[in-house]
């Protein structure tokens, strides 16, 4: 059973193409994965894509009206089952879905409309693990395609004209007849003078040249939310490149590349330091300023005895946690690595002191330490394994 494109995309079967684009737009920007992650919308967001390619191909389109599928594996069965040919008239009705015309010389794609919708852009800014973690709005200068401020889109000079296009007499394309064995097929090529439009501009505006926009530098303001990360991408609406003939403009994507922090070390929304403390701090225990990056200086809990590569963490301390819907939810963790330091340099008064206190803890003459394994430890093993 062929599919119903025309339903997927929620548009009648007489549909003109302009309504067929403006309805797959509409459903491409609510289903996109960047949009809606969901298994259920990326499912819907394929069969859109498919009904969008076979309805705006006019050959595979004829093919639906006529009761196949053109993306079947047997392309152009209708209901019919076994038959391949079920659901058309006959051998000039196929030679017409597929090449324009049968035996009779019907058109075949005709004129393209000179208004199209502008391509999507990209472009890369730099930001601070800061401004990644409170967001920003950001002035950055894009040059794309804008709407011809001349002819606002039009293509014309201003006392000009357009005409229909003699060459092709408004069809957009020339058609040529072959004779083969199937009998007369009728192809169909571009306009070389129109280039497809059908219509000829007799004086075109000066600044676009016809096309109805030019390339021009700009500055966006992009909206940078809390929580995003490198390679990330934000999109902004109708801020890329306007289409030709003054076409509706295409998205425009930023995409983040986050710069290395001297201090933190980014592991998705969870940070990572090290913290230098004496040993002597280590031993006997304090509270200490550290500066997070969002909070400020936080009061960091050490307890006596804190061993070398001690991690401790701050819950909550670490970067926004961005959801796909552009909301924030909650942070990541802070972890901050102990990294105990031992002094290199001592004064004799200092020396000491450290001397009378190994001799008071017993640890004058260091001894190796027994790893707590019932075997005794893999010396123990070694002796055991050469007897």
């Amino acid at each position: 059973m062929a599919r119903d494109y025309y339903g997927t995309l929620g548009v009648a079967k007489n549909a003109s193409d302009q309504e067929i684009k403006r309805a797959y737009r509409k459903l491409a920007r609510e289903l996109h994965p960047d949009v809606n992650p969901s298994e259920d919308a990326q499912h819907r967001f394929g069969e859109v894509t498919t009904a969008y390619e076979v309805l705006s191909d006019p050959q595979k389109r004829k093919i639906v009206d006529l009761g196949g599928d053109p993306m079947d594996n047997g392309a152009g069965r209708g209901s019919g089952g076994g038959d391949p040919f079920a659901g058309f008239g006959g051998l000039g009705d196929i030679m017409d879905a597929f090449f324009g015309a049968g035996g009779g010389g019907g058109r075949g794609r005709g004129p393209r409309s000179r208004v199209q919708p502008g391509s999507d852009a990209l472009i890369r800014i730099g930001l601070t693990l800061e401004e990644c973690a409170t967001g920003v709005d950001k002035e950055i200068a894009v040059d794309t395609a804008i709407l011809c401020d001349l002819c606002r889109g039009a293509g014309t000079a201003e006392g000009g004209s357009v005409h229909t296009c003699d060459t092709c007499g408004g069809m957009g394309e020339i058609q040529s007849v072959q004779r083969s064995f199937l009998g007369q097929v009728v192809t169909a090529r571009p306009c070389p003078v129109c280039r497809g439009f059908g219509e000829v501009i007799t004086d075109p505006c000066q600044k676009c040249g016809g096309d109805g926009r030019v390339r021009s530098r700009r500055s966006v303001t992009a909206k940078i939310p809390p929580g995003v990360g490198d390679g990330m991408r934000i999109r902004l609406s109708g801020q890329g490149e306007v289409g030709a003939g003054g076409g509706p403009a295409g998205d425009l994507y930023v995409e983040i590349d986050e710069a290395p922090h001297e201090v933190f070390v980014r592991q998705g929304n969870d940070l990572h330091c090290n913290f230098r403390v004496p040993m002597t701090t280590a031993a006997l225990g304090a509270s200490v300023p550290i500066e997070t990056l969002i909070d400020g200086d936080f009061d960091l809990e050490i307890e006596p005895g804190t061993q070398p590569a001690t991690e401790l963490v701050l819950t909550g301390k670490g970067m926004p946690r961005l959801r796909s819907s552009g909301r924030v939810d909650g942070r990541g963790d802070l972890h901050v690595h102990i990294d105990v330091v031992v002094p290199t340099k001592l004064d004799d008064a200092q020396r000491d002191l450290l001397h009378e206190l190994a001799r008071q803890r017993g640890e004058e003459v260091p001894t190796l330490a027994n790893n707590g394994t019932k075997h005794g430890g893999l010396f123990s093993k070694l002796r055991a394994k050469n007897r």
